[in-house]
């Protein structure tokens, strides 16, 4: 992999805007622009074939439907994510997959331009604006809770790894991991914020944009 193509791998993930927030977020009408996963994929051209692969592959383990479908409320799933983006395209589609097994949960996308208040007000532990960044909603369109980028695991072993500089070993390491995952640990984190926010429990990890505070 040449520096260049490493360079636009590396970057289509975080998003190159301000860290200033305009104002509260009218999250009723952001969902309501949004589209479907099934839309989404259907327009995907970056990635396309990891796209329509994970998803393809997707599963949701038994003992995790089983936590899912005790969930009790209604929910608004909103996904701030890009085609190109390595992260999104090793997340979404298990969440997406989970989702369509849950009737009282609805999921929809918009993209990192439409998104970046979003993106902005739940930057990554190392300070960044990434997508994917998905937000739960509840069925007033408040905030309950958040998931930014990259499950925890992977987060801690990048975190790690990032100080070494190898930057093209980090991307192969993070993409080798996600095929192990095989997104087991992305529904797992998923469900838990569910369930978290159900129960009215914090239910967000991402580091706030004081801008937002």
């Amino acid at each position: 992999m040449n520096a260049l193509v490493l360079a636009l791998t590396l970057s289509v993930c975080t998003a190159e805007t301000p860290n200033v927030l305009a104002g509260d977020i009218d999250y009723a009408k952001l969902f309501a622009s949004g589209e479907t996963f099934a839309a989404f994929l259907e327009k995907a051209k970056a990635r396309k074939e990891q796209w329509h692969g994970n998803y393809g592959k997707a599963a949701v383990p038994d003992a995790l439907a089983a936590r899912a479908a005790r969930i009790t409320g209604t929910w608004n799933v909103l996904v701030v994510a890009v085609d190109s983006c390595s992260d999104s395209v090793s997340t979404i589609p298990y969440i997406a997959k989970l989702v369509e097994t849950m009737p009282n949960v609805t999921l929809r996308i918009v993209n990192s331009t439409d998104g970046k208040e979003v993106m902005e007000g739940h930057r990554t532990p190392d300070d960044r604006a990434a997508t994917p960044t998905v937000i739960l909603l509840d069925s007033a369109f408040v905030e309950r809770g958040c998931w930014v980028e990259r499950p925890r695991e992977l987060q801690a072993k990048i975190a790690g790894e990032k100080k070494s500089d190898k930057n093209a070993e980090v991307f192969e390491g993070k993409m080798a991991w996600y095929e192990k995952d095989q997104g087991a640990s992305t529904q797992a984190e998923f469900v838990e914020m569910l369930e978290k926010a159900a129960r009215g429990e914090a239910a967000c990890d991402a580091k706030p944009n004081a801008s937002s505070q």
